[in-house]
């Protein structure tokens, strides 16, 4: 059984930057981070595989966010920076259960979630 906590959340600015971090216990394999805003069903924000290290973005984050992983540490990060209002949302990490070949953009190919944590950029 794999358990994930969020934590770096909060409130900032538009333009302004925060670090997401999820803490995992147990063996992860490709991991991701989803996100949920209120009235909208939850998104692919980006993903990494392992032991490549492959990274996949969705098109409104490229060039701004950043996930990187470590796997002495058991963390996954999230470096965003140049955030946006429409950055507002609950931030999810997630791990699949194996390895996937590449990196997965649906929630189903991932098993294990952590609680989220609320990121909002006010203008």
């Amino acid at each position: 059984q794999v358990q994930l906590v969020e934590s770096g959340g909060g409130l900032v600015q538009a333009g302004g930057s925060l670090r997401l971090s999820c803490a995992a216990s147990g063996r992860i394999f490709t991991m991701g981070w989803f996100r949920q805003a209120p009235g909208k069903e939850r998104e692919f924000v980006a993903g990494i595989t392992r032991p490549s290290e492959a990274t996949s973005y969705t098109d409104s984050v490229k060039g701004r966010f950043t996930i990187s992983r470590d796997n002495a540490k058991n963390t996954l990060y999230l470096q965003m920076s140049g955030l946006k209002p429409e950055d507002t949302a609950i931030y999810y990490c997630a791990s699949a259960r194996f390895n996937l070949f590449g990196v997965s953009h649906s929630a189903s190919d991932y098993s294990y979630w952590g609680p989220g944590t609320q990121v909002t950029v006010s203008s």
